[in-house]
């Protein structure tokens, strides 16, 4: 059965961690028949939510097993994409976002516009996904949807409108006021099922009417025929108002603000609406892939069945029945039989089981069409690939994926252990681009990377729960790395004799800082004192040394080695020749050029209650962290500094000790830069000790 793609939505729900996202999704299953009861998302009941059926989710707050999950709302089909909100999981969420078409973004009536809000507001301007504002939790003690609404405009820039106003907040809250149909309207019944019209309170009518002027005075802007009715005090019709509001929303230039309470089951049916009225369909939606037979050229694609089939592989699963492929179709169909083929590895493949999910249950389909989420089984790839038909060389784009910033040893207890670990390692790097894992070649030891403390807690405890795979793990090691502070020059000269033909090469040049990027080659050699061919072996040469620095035995960035004179022998010089002169001179001249260390800094944003506002300034000042900025907003404060990783293990523990555990943290990688010199001698001191004991092994 294929699906109207004007009556289509790919919607996701972002918010800051504890909005209230899991009890939003769960109403809404609920309230489109999508679950016959209702659980609450804190498991009182023994349940726990649908979209949240795996024992980690505590844990990580986020919804791991359910990419997707279809739902039908009045003649609308609407796939839910769920969002993670942590930014140790960028990767997950970057993904999400790629296949959304739009998004409804959830805040709290009293803590506001928090640090994630930003965060995940910035990554939907970054990839143009409308959205609509909803404000929850307008039952609790504090609650005030306006003040949310300024925070929008002030903090994120937004031109949010109210399209809603409150009956009645914190344990008064009743109902809204739909400030298009100017009517009101109550949620009756146990679970807010029946829906009721009246008329708008009198104590609130002034208040309906100064806010909806305020509505059509902003979405006046969208439409002339609007606009002039509204100049000339003529009646606007609820259609022409919706079209306006949409226009505006689809552009990126209005925000709708719609408020309620997930957990009191208020304000989800007109939030239902609302994605159906203001959020895109997927043929609403530019999409661009990138031509790979054309030197990466833009292409644009277009919702049409009928053209060429392109799809992205967005999230990869292990689940009973082997791996699973999340699949976005952007154009043409995907057929079960049908031969594609993912553009990264260059294979074909047949397109096997084909099905559509709902959380962790599954229906069989034969076909999906353009703007569908669908998943595949069976599949070797990668996520983030994209699978083509009709002949088509096309890549979806080239998603960010930021480089690692922490890495931990772990060696499995036993045996078993240890073939379970290789099970499990494989597979998550294939999940994660941004979790990477090699063996050390010196210690032997294998080492795992990724974004910070939190997320590689979570694939360890993901070995120990799915793969009953017990790992001890070492000390987290921090990515230094090392960098040249002035210009030096070198003049090398390689001589080896060995009966028979020997190694002669002479490399003279210097090395300065680069800013630009981490390595830079410059040739600079006239009158071919260096033959032409053995230019690309002295590159070769500085790229094997710059792995490996002489202080702390960290890869070198930000420098340029530049070569101007040199010598060859007509009989003993040789590729590999070139090679030892480049790395012979690279290691004379960097211990002249005041090689330096740097270490990782990252982006920290500490949020809780003012009074314990010296504590988390103590907090981050004794971890050598720059405080750029404090805000209070009542009686909450949010705290952004500046803190070198190497300072934030075990910060988490340290917070909620300082703070009766009510402040909570988030960091993301900013920038590398120099450590003090009491810090440099002790590294270098540890690296050196640390070699010693190898060497007397």
């Amino acid at each position: 059965m294929s699906i109207d793609t004007d009556r289509m939505r790919n919607i996701g729900i972002s918010a800051h961690i504890d909005s209230g996202k899991t009890t939003l999704s769960e109403r809404i299953l609920f309230y489109s028949k999508k679950i016959h009861a209702i659980h609450e998302v804190r498991g009182k009941d023994g349940v726990g939510a649908t979209m949240d059926h795996m024992e980690l989710e505590r844990e990580r707050g986020i919804t791991i097993q359910s990419a997707a999950t279809q739902v039908n709302w009045k003649d609308y089909t609407i796939n839910l994409i769920d969002t993670p909100g942590h930014v140790d999981f960028t990767i997950e969420v970057e993904r999400s976002l790629r296949v959304l078409d739009g998004a409804v973004l959830v805040l709290c009536a009293v803590g506001g516009v928090q640090s994630q809000s930003i965060t995940v507001d910035r990554q939907l301007k970054r990839y143009n996904v409308p959205r609509i504002a909803f404000v929850n939790k307008c039952d609790r003690t504090g609650a005030n949807p306006f003040k949310v609404r300024i925070q929008l405009r002030e903090k994120l820039g937004l031109n949010a409108v109210m399209i809603q106003i409150p009956i009645g907040l914190e344990d008064k809250h009743e109902g809204i006021v739909d400030l298009v149909t100017m009517k009101a309207v109550y949620f009756d019944g146990a679970q807010g099922e029946t829906l009721r019209h009246a008329e708008i309170p009198a104590h609130l009518k002034d208040d309906a009417v100064k806010y909806r002027e305020e509505l059509l005075d902003a979405v006046s802007m969208f439409s002339d025929e609007l606009a002039e009715k509204f100049l000339s005090g003529e009646t606007i019709s609820e259609d022409v108002i919706y079209t306006a509001i949409r226009k505006g929303t689809l552009a990126e230039q209005f925000v709708p603000v719609m408020l309620g309470s997930a957990y009191k089951f208020k304000g989800i049916q007109p939030l239902l609406d609302g994605v159906t009225h203001f959020l895109p369909n997927p043929a609403e939606v530019k999409n661009y892939a990138l031509n790979l037979d054309k030197d990466e050229e833009k292409i644009e694609l277009s919702a049409d069945e009928k053209s060429p089939t392109v799809a992205l592989g967005f999230k990869l699963e292990d689940g009973q029945y082997g791996q699973i492929t999340y699949v976005r179709v952007y154009q043409g169909k995907i057929k079960k039989g049908e031969e594609l083929v993912n553009t990264r590895s260059r294979k074909k493949f047949k397109v096997g089981r084909l099905v559509r999910m709902h959380a962790d249950s599954m229906e069989d389909i034969s076909e999906g069409s353009p703007g569908d989420i669908v998943a595949l089984f069976g599949i070797d790839c990668a996520s983030g690939d994209t699978f083509c038909g009709g002949g088509l060389n096309y890549a979806m784009t080239s998603m960010f994926v930021p480089s690692p910033v922490i890495s931990l040893a772990i060696t499995p207890k036993d045996k078993k252990s240890a073939d379970q670990m290789a099970k499990a390692l494989n597979r998550f790097t294939k999940e994660d681009p941004t979790f990477q894992t090699y063996v050390d070649p010196e210690s032997n030891q294998c080492i795992i990377k990724g974004m910070g403390e939190l997320h590689l807690e979570v694939y360890i405890e993901r070995m120990r729960r799915e793969y009953k795979c017990e790992v001890e793990t070492g000390m987290p090691q921090v990515a230094y790395r090392e960098a040249i502070t002035q210009k030096a020059e070198f003049n090398y000269t390689h001589r080896k004799q060995t009966g028979g033909a020997g190694q002669y090469g002479r490399v003279a040049g210097y090395m300065e800082p680069f800013a630009d990027g981490d390595y830079d080659f410059v040739d600079l050699i006239k009158g071919g004192s260096i033959p032409t061919e053995y230019v690309p072996s002295c590159d070769k040469g500085f790229k094997e040394a710059v792995k490996k620095g002489s202080l702390i035995g960290f890869p070198i960035v930000n420098i340029r080695c530049v070569i101007n004179d040199g010598q060859s022998h007509p009989v003993d010089s040789s590729d590999i020749a070139f090679q030892s002169a480049a790395i012979g001179a690279f290691r004379e001249a960097y211990s002249k050029a005041k090689p330096c260390i740097l270490e990782p800094i990252m982006k920290v944003s500490v949020e809780g209650p003012t009074e314990f506002q010296g504590n988390i300034f103590g907090s981050i000042n004794q971890r050598r962290g720059i405080i750029l900025s404090s805000v209070e907003d009542g009686h909450f404060s949010r705290v952004e500094a500046e803190v070198p990783l190497s300072e934030m293990f075990g910060y988490s523990t340290a917070l909620r000790s300082l703070t009766q555990g009510k402040a909570e943290f988030t960091m993301e990688f900013e920038k590398y830069s120099k450590v003090p010199q009491s810090v440099s001698e002790e590294l270098i001191k540890d690296a050196n000790s640390a070699d010693k004991k190898r060497k007397e092994k």
